[in-house]
């Protein structure tokens, strides 16, 4: 999300990035993914308004909306910025700001993804346990403390991109660090990461363990509704499936970019090659602010019960109300 031309100063111009790619075919896909995100946010937005705060799994659902609303609207910026729509002083302000809160946003978001997981493992694990991670007032502590280290973290991207801005300095990012900018740099990309790749250790581990609970329920009622067995076992990885589409092939490529940044003796063509895959495996990444939200129909019962509450749909309520005799293991699993 940083670079236009690679080597910045004066170096920039002899190792040119094919503009089609970064001028017209990346803003157009950007431009869908925002107005879609638009789209599907304000209704979860509109839905969440009207649920309370009751437990930790809707806590976490409404941080992890406001992680993707912040992401969406972060995205005009890169969108003009990178097709030069925009005037030079944008791509100063996307280096500096809007790029540091989006990536911030976003790993709120990996995170509070990380968190949903334990909750449903908790949920399946221990159904009747009075945890007190279980209790709301941990679901909020805990998002004000990952929101507030996030902060922290990305901070000094900000604070040290300090260097005087011109036309040709902000055709890369990187040319607005001082050497303590460029090494933070580093940093937060091997703490992003850590985040990334705890968060989806832990949480596939989770979702074997409750794939194996409910599995062995059905097993013991001796449930027959293979038809149902099949859309549980879809409910259950929709979330860890989502997780690994949108945000790891990003984390696969971010260390040889970040490095290629950083390091100007890189040779120019695998820069190039390095840029177009951050970028598409960023764009992957940003698609999850669209992903979400059917994260949040999957999972959140009182998120559907309340969708189902328009008029248009109160007809589909009743329906929906009268296939509720499941098993506790199921409600657990998309229990609000």
């Amino acid at each position: 999300m940083n670079t236009t031309v690679l080597q910045g100063g004066n170096g920039s111009e002899r190792c040119p990035r094919d503009a089609r790619v970064v001028q017209l075919v990346i803003p157009a896909l950007y431009a869908v993914v925002f107005f879609t995100s638009i789209l599907l946010n304000t209704l979860a937005l509109w839905v969440f308004v009207h649920i309370p705060s009751s437990s930790t799994f809707i806590i976490y659902l409404k941080n992890t909306l406001v992680a993707d609303v912040i992401m969406t609207l972060m995205l005009p910026f890169k969108i003009l910025s990178d097709s030069h729509l925009g005037p030079w002083q944008l791509r100063a302000f996307v280096c500096r700001f809007s790029s540091v809160i989006f990536y911030e946003a976003m790993y709120v978001g990996i995170a509070l993804l990380g968190l949903i997981a334990f909750d449903r493992f908790l949920k399946i694990i221990r159904p009747f346990g009075n945890f007190f991670m279980k209790k709301p007032v941990f679901a909020k502590g805990i998002s004000i403390i990952i929101w507030f280290l996030l902060f922290l973290i990305s901070l000094p991207n900000m604070i040290l991109n300090n260097k005087e801005a011109t036309p040709s300095s902000v055709k890369k990012c990187a040319s607005l660090k001082g050497p303590l900018g460029l090494m933070w740099h580093q940093v937060v990309n091997y703490i992003s990461q850590c985040i990334f790749w705890t968060v989806f250790v832990l949480m596939l581990l989770f979702y074997v363990v409750i794939a194996k609970k409910v599995y062995n329920s059905y097993r013991k009622s001796k449930s027959k509704d293979s038809k149902n067995n099949k859309k549980l076992e879809g409910r259950v990885f929709v979330v860890v499936i989502v997780f690994f589409l949108c945000f790891a092939p990003l984390h696969f490529a971010r260390i040889p970019y970040t490095h290629s940044q950083t390091n100007s003796r890189t040779d120019c063509r695998l820069q190039n090659q390095l840029f177009i895959a951050k970028e598409t495996t960023l764009f992957l990444a940003t698609t999850n602010i669209c992903m979400d939200p059917l994260i949040y129909i999957f999972l959140c019962k009182k998120f559907t019960e309340r969708l189902y509450e328009k008029p248009c749909m109160r007809g589909r309520k009743t329906t929906a109300s009268s296939q509720e005799n499941h098993s506790s293991q199921t409600d657990n699993i998309t229990l609000g």
